[in-house]
């Protein structure tokens, strides 16, 4: 579909002189962008950045930065496309306040009427460097984005504070920022400090690329743990906290932690960073996140994973991904990641290697390492294997086409999402990737694995940063001197077609999917997380404790009933509804084969809805395969 553009101005002169011509083309011409194109060329001179993070009470950053600058035209960019977001979805909306200067004279800017994250300006003569001071605005409630400042702990996304010059690449504009933060915080970064005075804390300059990949977190509770102890290239576990109670972790806590970083080197045979630090913000106001970096990670769960520690085994998986992502994604990055700078866009078709396989290896490394069970890892194969046996989407779009999900949807809420789909490159992309581990293994009589591929594919290069970028004939080419087979072929079929979801792979690690009347400990835990009853799999609904319905399965139970998302649930076969009492009217269906009438209600308007179901609660699990090798045992088993 065609975005509707609207008509342009018609120019004085058409009018005139009555020219057809000249008014046919000027009513027929798009604006034309007037943005330099990213040289490889050194921008002359170094930007100050500097960043006031001290107003907690407001969550406003107020931003000043220094440009170099000679007489002319100058365009400046803010940063569109986001790494590790994978899409468009610079907070251009957040940033306010613009203006310029230049030896204390203002200086004017116009909007480039194209790219709207491009600023024009005219430099006097006798200027040398500009001045820009702006603000972002982060959010103060949910609905306007993640919560990136709260009274006890902020985080510094440097693509959301800078401007940069157009037609310079961004590895070849050097910056030197600045931050001030609330009296006595502390903070962990990457970034190398020069030194602090009071509360501004001042950093080597380096290339704005790598400063964007290089976030800031900083808190009034902060701990930093050493998880690689005695290394040369150290580990650190940066941890911020809404009270001091939250940092308090028991040394067994910590030691799968430091078990994990240690089953990762041995994975990859390498290290690609010269200082990791994860940043870690335990809080239930500071947003959740978890965001890749080259030396470090952005990390925020709920306040209790240490304190709540058995209640929180779902978050235990969010380090090992991100940590893998040094490796997998920034080190080794697809070709169609390497753009010039962060307003050119970037192409995905990849992530099922980039975000799918770090899926796979985060899911892996936590079961490997002990900070999740083998029981949980099963049960959580076993929810993801479900979800896309039953995915209705599959049936128009292929998993390959997901990878677009990020400009195409930018994380925006999605009204149908087992019939549109999501971004299904992660979740489904590990289940590929378990197929071709399990295929290696077979294959191979359990000689070799996609360890191997592991080693050899992102263990190249010990100690270098890089970057490395490979295409999908390189990630053939390397599994098949891992093991001989038409990968191609095998990967193009999971990828491109729209048969059933790739469930080969449990098969071949010895466990078959099955439904039954109980949930698991993954699925019970699950359900109290996010306070709903999950029927997915029976009556094709989500509802909420509340009784609204979240979620409703294309083509389900519900869905052919007429039911969808933004409806509440009132009653059931005439009783006020409760979670038990749905679930109590599933069992009963099954025995007495009576319809469950629901009583619902969308708007100012109810209605009852009858629902012929017999099939019982449907939970689902894996069951072993008789006689067949635990190859996915295998994969759990710790390197030695």
């Amino acid at each position: 579909m065609t975005a509707h553009t609207p008509p342009r101005p018609i120019p004085l002169f058409a009018i005139r002189s009555g020219c057809a011509l000249a008014l046919a083309l000027a009513l027929a011409a798009p604006a034309a962008a007037a943005v330099p194109a990213p040289l490889d060329v050194a921008y002359p001179g170094t930007i100050v950045l500097r960043v006031d993070a001290t107003n907690l009470a407001q969550q406003i950053f107020r931003v000043r930065a220094s440009i170099p600058a000679t007489p002319g035209r100058l365009t400046l960019l803010y940063p569109q496309w986001v790494p590790g977001s994978h899409g468009p979805v610079g907070p251009l909306n957040q940033m306010a306040g613009l203006r310029f200067s230049g030896n204390g004279k203002p200086i004017a800017w116009t909007r480039d009427p194209v790219q709207v994250h491009a600023f024009h300006l005219e430099v006097p003569a006798g200027v040398t460097t500009v001045e820009a001071e702006y603000q972002f605005l982060s959010p103060v409630e949910a609905a306007q984005g993640r919560i990136t400042m709260t009274a006890e702990m902020l985080g510094v996304q440097w693509h959301a504070m800078a401007l940069y010059p157009a037609g310079h690449a961004s590895r070849r504009i050097t910056v030197q920022p600045n931050l001030t933060l609330p009296p006595g915080w502390q903070y962990g970064s990457a970034l190398e400090p020069l030194g602090r005075v009071g509360d501004e804390v001042r950093f080597k300059p380096l290339d704005l690329e790598t400063l964007v990949d290089s976030p800031v977190f900083a808190g009034r509770h902060f701990r930093r743990i050493d998880l690689d102890p005695g290394a040369k290239a150290p580990v650190m576990l940066n941890i911020m906290a809404d009270n001091p109670e939250s940092l308090q972790a028991r040394p067994e806590q910590i030691a799968p932690h430091v078990a994990m970083v240690k089953q990762a080197q041995k994975l990859f045979g390498s290290r690609h960073y010269r200082r990791y630090d994860f940043l870690f913000a335990l809080s239930d106001e500071f947003g959740g996140i978890g965001r890749e970096h080259h030396q470090s990670s952005e990390n925020g769960v709920g306040s209790g994973y240490f304190t709540d520690w058995a209640k929180n085994e779902s978050d235990r998986d969010l380090l090992p991904h991100e940590f893998t992502h040094s490796w997998n994604g920034k080190f080794r990055r697809p070709a169609g990641q390497d753009v010039p700078n962060f307003n050119v866009p970037l192409q995905n078709e990849l992530l099922w290697v980039y975000e799918g396989q770090t899926q796979y290896w985060g899911i892996m490394l936590a079961a490997r390492s002990g900070l999740v069970s083998a029981a949980y890892t099963r049960d959580d194969l076993a929810a993801t294997a479900a979800r896309y046996e039953n995915l209705r989407g599959r049936d128009w779009r292929a998993m390959q086409d997901t990878v677009n999900d990020p400009i195409v949807t930018m994380r925006r809420p999605l009204g149908w999402g087992s019939w549109q789909r999501g971004e299904d490159y992660y979740a489904e992309g590990a289940l590929i990737w378990l197929d071709v581990d399990t295929k290696i293994r077979e294959l191979s009589g359990g000689k070799r694995s996609l360890d191997d591929f592991a080693r050899a594919f992102y263990g190249i290069d010990d100690g270098s940063l890089g970057p490395a970028h490979y295409g999908f004939d390189d990630v053939v080419a390397a599994l098949g001197k891992v093991q001989p087979l038409d990968w191609a072929t095998f990967l193009r079929s999971r990828l491109d077609g729209n048969a059933g979801a790739p469930l080969d792979g449990l098969a071949r690690a010895g466990w078959t999917l099955v439904y039954g009347e109980t949930p698991t400990d993954f699925t019970k835990a699950r359900e109290e997380r996010h306070k709903v009853t999950d029927l997915s799999y029976s009556l094709g609904m989500v509802v909420k404790h509340d009784g609204a319905i979240s979620a409703v399965h294309w083509d389900g139970l519900a869905f052919r009933a007429g039911v969808s998302a933004n409806t509440t649930l009132v009653a059931v076969n005439n009783r006020a509804f409760k979670p038990e009492v749905l679930k109590a009217a599933v069992r009963r269906a099954r025995l007495d084969k009576a319809p469950i009438v629901l009583l619902v209600k969308k708007g100012q308007t109810f209605r009852s809805v009858s629902l012929d179901y017999e099939g019982g609660l449907r939970y689902p699990r894996l069951e072993r395969i008789a006689g067949t090798p635990d190859r996915l045992g295998s994969i759990m088993q710790a390197l030695k």
